[in-house]
């Protein structure tokens, strides 16, 4: 389960949502798709659950969507946006 650092603000705004990391001051700004995968992260989904949602909705392969959710779960994690727990 992953979940948002405390130290880490979201917002969502209307293209997307908007990470405050607190700690730095610094904003992330997510796309709706980006923001989609955040939230259903937050809601207990795994990865792997949300990318077979995505395929099913999107129109790209299910590789693409896998190969994009899987750089930006890692992306939150690595700039310590989110945590694993």
């Amino acid at each position: 389960m992953h979940r948002l650092r405390a130290d880490v603000s979201a917002c969502a705004v209307d293209d997307g949502m908007v990470l405050l990391d607190e700690r730095v001051g610094r904003y992330w700004q997510l796309n709706g798709t980006g923001a989609l995968v955040v939230r259903s992260l937050l809601d207990g989904a795994t990865p792997a659950q949300i990318v077979e949602r995505l395929a099913a909705t999107r129109p790209v392969t299910r590789e693409r969507v896998a190969a994009d959710v899987t750089a930006l779960v890692s992306h939150l994690v690595r700039e310590r946006l989110v945590s694993e727990s």
